[in-house]
């Protein structure tokens, strides 16, 4: 006797089946992430949309997502039928992490980590723009503390040099004695 598919088994590839209002929306949700990730336009994005809500079948929702991470059909019964798209964290700059630390090391280093601070802060804010990636707060956190640390210096220098010209009395002294 030949095992025959029945309740809790479907053959592979079966698409004939009714696809539900949640089987759709997983596919919207997949179709989401696409565009998101600048892998559909966006007017292939709204055709597929309508292809999605449209499709009353398997088949026709697979074709619609077929070329898309996460778009793939599972084939046993009783599993969703679409894998759920799981969404890929973007990559942290390691720059602006580098920035962030480098400013908060500016106590502990004496002041020596606040250039690279200000340096790695600007670079990884251009990095971001250009590639994507997340941590612009990191690396303008990076370079506030940098700038914060020049100005800091900048104050103790301006306060030392008042001091020493206020301790001599602003007069050059007279050769000859006092």
């Amino acid at each position: 006797m030949a095992a025959s598919p029945g309740y809790g088994m479907m053959p592979a590839g079966d698409g004939r089946l009714r696809a539900s209002t949640a089987d759709r929306e997983r596919a919207v949700d997949v179709l989401k992430a696409g565009f998101a990730e600048g892998r559909l336009t966006k007017d292939e994005y709204d055709a597929r949309v309508s292809q999605a809500y449209a499709a009353r079948t398997y088949a026709e929702l697979a074709m619609v997502i077929a070329d898309l991470p996460g778009g793939q059909m599972v084939a046993p019964y009783g599993q969703p039928y679409m894998q759920p798209y799981m969404p890929v964290g973007r990559r942290t700059n390691s720059l602006a992490v580098a920035s962030l630390v480098c400013g908060l090391a500016q106590p502990f280093t004496f002041g020596l980590t606040m250039i690279p601070a200000l340096i790695l802060g600007h670079v990884a804010r251009g990095q971001i723009r250009r590639t994507g990636e997340d941590g612009n707060g990191l690396a303008t956190a990076g370079a506030i503390l940098g700038w914060a640390g020049v100005g800091l210096v900048v104050l103790i220098i301006l306060l030392v040099t008042t001091v020493a010209a206020s301790h001599t009395g602003g007069q050059a002294p007279t050769p000859g004695g006092p």
